[in-house]
């Protein structure tokens, strides 16, 4: 008689696990609703021209330039009926569980400040934050309301870069000595971006820096991954301003400097090259590693005191979702996949980042090298 009693119990408890699983595969396979914030970062268009892959759902976007938003509106074919003015609006018509930054870099604080309370994870356009104060509150309401927050960097999805991480860990041109990495175009004027980029990528306030800011996020970025984490022992910088008349209030021109235990990373970051380039050189001891571009890298192998031995790879695209930022933010909100420490998109990675870039501003400024503490 009591074994008949605790069959029904047992049937019982069986059907809630089976429910709750099921539940658990309903969310992962559901499309992440997420809200665009901010459409003055012209890097939105990768998400706005995103082909519909099933896996996110564009619910809901902030802006109040209603011009720009129409702009947008007929390039993309969204409804106007999405469009809010604020995201708190956007958040109670829409309820998205993710929000993607797409406004200036002094925003992101704010964009983290009213979203991390209601739960809703983050994903911000390179990079993290202004300052290292914005970047640390930013990471504390993140770890405090169990929020991802992930940056998101054109360089994350370049294959060369991977395959590049991938030789230097497995010592393929022996310990890493010096790191040379490349980043930037003409000067945002000068390519013509719109007035509403234009106008906050050039504020000192808004931006946090010019091209500094812009591109020397990338090698810091690359960096700090390729070295595992690492922090410099110290960052010196020289910034110029090349174009005054079409980059008044910041820099254009920068060379950071970070010296390691037993390596050093040379930040090339400009608005003054003739040719846009996303492109690094990593030397060993025993050879040389070039990722030219997005799909191209050259590994040369010395011979001798001059000569090498050189193979070129021509890669394919990573499989989803690690070929794309909006794929990988849900799947790590879907846990599906754990990021791995000091990865491209990581907090760890950018909150280095910025306490770099903000030392090279520093250094810049006083003409001395900042050391950074352990």
């Amino acid at each position: 008689m009591k074994d008949k009693a605790v069959r029904p119990m047992r049937i019982l408890i069986i059907l809630f696990f089976v429910a709750l699983k099921a539940g658990a595969l309903h969310a992962q396979h559901t499309a992440l609703r997420v809200g665009v914030v901010g459409l003055t970062h012209t890097h939105v268009h990768w998400i706005l021209g995103r082909e519909d892959r099933g896996d996110i759902k564009i619910v809901g976007i902030v802006e109040p330039n209603r011009a720009l938003a129409e702009r947008y509106s007929k390039q993309h074919g969204y409804s106007m009926d999405i469009v809010f003015n604020t995201m708190e609006e956007m958040i109670t018509a829409t309820k998205p569980e993710a929000v993607t930054a797409f406004g200036t870099i002094y925003e992101h604080l704010k964009v983290v400040e009213i979203a991390a309370p209601k739960g809703i994870h983050v994903m911000v356009e390179k990079p993290l934050a202004v300052s290292v104060e914005h970047a640390r509150k930013m990471a504390t309401l993140a770890k405090l309301y169990n929020i991802q927050l992930l940056t998101n960097y054109e360089t994350t999805w370049y294959p060369s870069n991977h395959k590049a991480y991938e030789l230097i860990q497995n010592n393929t041109i022996g310990t890493l000595r010096k790191a040379v990495i490349h980043d930037g175009h003409r000067g945002p004027k000068r390519i013509g971006i719109n007035s509403e980029f234009l106008d906050w990528l050039t504020d000192p306030v808004q931006n946090g820096g010019g091209a500094l800011t812009d591109f020397g996020c990338y090698g810091a970025n690359l960096i700090t991954w390729l070295q595992q984490g690492k922090r410099p022992i110290s960052v010196v910088a020289v910034t110029q301003q090349l174009q005054p008349q079409n980059n008044p209030k910041v820099d254009d021109e920068a060379t950071i400097i970070l010296t390691y235990d037993s390596s050093t990373a040379s930040i090339q970051a400009s608005w003054n090259w003739p040719i846009g380039r996303k492109d690094m050189e990593l030397y060993g001891m025993t050879g040389a590693l070039y990722s030219d571009n997005r799909n191209t890298l050259r590994i040369r192998m010395a011979e001798g005191y001059d000569g090498f031995k050189e193979e070129k790879l021509e890669l394919r695209e990573r499989e989803s979702p690690r070929n794309d930022p909006f794929a990988l933010f849900n799947a790590v909100i879907r846990k599906q996949i754990m990021l791995a420490p000091y990865d491209p998109s990581s907090l760890e990675n950018n909150l280095l980042v910025v306490e770099i870039l903000e030392a090279a501003r520093k250094s810049a400024t006083s003409g001395k090298a900042i050391k950074l503490g352990k």
